[in-house]
C-alpha cells in the first residue's frame, strides 16, 4: 500500500476539523470548507480502498465539493469588505 494517499487523506480530515473549529468560533463561511474537505476524504477513501460507489455519485460529490469551496471563498471575500 502506498503511504502518500493515506497521508493526504489524514491531512484532508485534519483540514476539515480545523475549518470546523474556526467555523464554530464565529466564521460560518468556513463550513463550506468543512463540507468540501469532508467530501474529499470520502472520495479519496472510496477510491483508495476500491469501495463500491458509483462513478456518477463520486462525480456529483466532487462537484458539490467544488461549489461549497467556491461559496466559502466568496464568503471570505464578502466578509473582508
Amino acid at each position: 500500500m502506498d503511504i502518500l494517499p493515506v497521508i493526504s487523506i489524514v491531512l484532508e480530515a485534519l483540514i476539515a476539523l480545523l475549518a470546523l473549529a474556526v467555523a464554530l468560533k464565529g466564521r460560518p463561511c468556513m463550513l463550506g470548507f468543512v463540507v468540501t474537505f469532508g467530501i474529499y476524504v470520502y472520495y479519496d477513501l472510496a477510491r483508495h480502498y476500491s469501495w463500491a460507489v458509483s462513478e456518477s455519485l463520486l462525480s456529483v460529490m466532487f462537484f458539490i465539493a467544488t461549489l461549497t469551496a467556491f461559496g466559502a471563498v466568496l464568503g471570505l471575500l464578502v466578509k473582508k469588505k
